[in-house]
């Protein structure tokens, strides 16, 4: 080989060399390269991987707090309202059960409920009444006429003897003008003759009825128990003269209510009776029927 020959043999080998070592190197050298280019590139590279931003840390999950709450005492009426059961109405009893038709013994049981919490044991004692001064109650079976043709007999020599104002032979108590309309229009077989006086607040004053009954003869009276008692405070009524006191017992009105079981009503029943009714009844010149 000659010398030229071995020149070139090493510059080709050399030029060999230079890319191997660069693939050797790999991005080392190319790193280093970069560091010996000078501050300017190295700072960029520096502040490149110091604001990198690393790996999202996951954020922990915090526990729920729990939370009491704080309730009021309860108090005893609380308590007794829990406990309470809805009250049943008339009318949810009624729909479930057949009617009853009034008894004596109810109008007694009623007075002395009434009475229990104002009076002594001696005082309701007197306010018993014999059965001796009750009528025959309606079985329900009976119209207004055939019930009171039953009771009173002798109905027709009662009046023709009856001439004192200011008083009737008969009174039936009901709970409302309406009804002792109804009840009037229905007696027509029984009273015959008979004069008939309405007893009741609406559209008729006191006054009008007092000089009613101080001019004419009156057999039978028909009204509200407010308005008799009101009438014989005034003196425009007197007792001595009755003979029967019927009670309009077991009709009920729309909201399947009997007289006696409004409040209101039944309170002026009662403060009627002490009127001197439970006295005449007492001497068994006054009966008393439930219709």
């Amino acid at each position: 080989m000659s010398d030229t020959d071995s020149a070139c043999w090493r510059s080709s080998e050399k030029g060999q060399e230079g890319p191997r070592r660069q693939e050797k190197d790999g991005p080392q050298g190319l790193h280093q390269a970069g560091a010996s280019g000078g501050e300017g590139g190295g700072d960029t590279e520096m502040t490149q991987q110091e604001t990198a931003p690393g790996p999202a840390l996951s954020k922990k999950v915090k526990p729920p707090k729990e939370c009491f709450l704080i309730q009021p005492k309860e108090t005893n009426e609380d308590a007794t309202k829990t406990r309470k059961r809805k009250k049943k109405k008339i009318t949810d009893i009624l729909a479930k059960s057949e009617p009853k038709p009034g008894t004596p013994e109810d109008l007694q049981k009623l007075m002395k409920d009434y009475y229990s919490s104002s009076r002594s044991v001696i005082e309701l004692e007197e306010l018993t009444l014999p059965d001796s001064c009750f009528l025959k109650a309606n079985d329900l079976t009976h119209s207004l006429s055939s019930y009171l043709k039953e009771v009173c007999p002798k109905w027709v020599k009662l009046r023709k003897s009856h001439s004192e104002k200011k008083s009737v032979l008969m009174l039936i108590i009901c709970g409302s003008a309406i009804r002792a309309v109804e009840l009037i229009r229905s007696m027509t077989a029984f009273k015959g003759d008979s004069k008939v006086m309405k007893l009741f607040a609406k559209h008729i004053k006191v006054q009008e009825q007092v000089k009613l009954l101080e001019k004419r003869v009156v057999h039978l009276g028909v009204g509200t128990p407010g308005r008799i008692k009101e009438l014989i405070k005034q003196g425009g009524l007197h007792l001595n003269p009755l003979k029967f006191l019927i009670f309009d017992w077991n009709w009920r009105d729309q909201k399947l209510r009997r007289m006696m079981d409004i409040p209101e009503i039944r309170k002026e029943v009662f403060e009627l009776l002490e009127m001197g009714v439970l006295s005449l009844c007492k001497t068994e010149s006054l009966k008393l029927g439930l219709f």
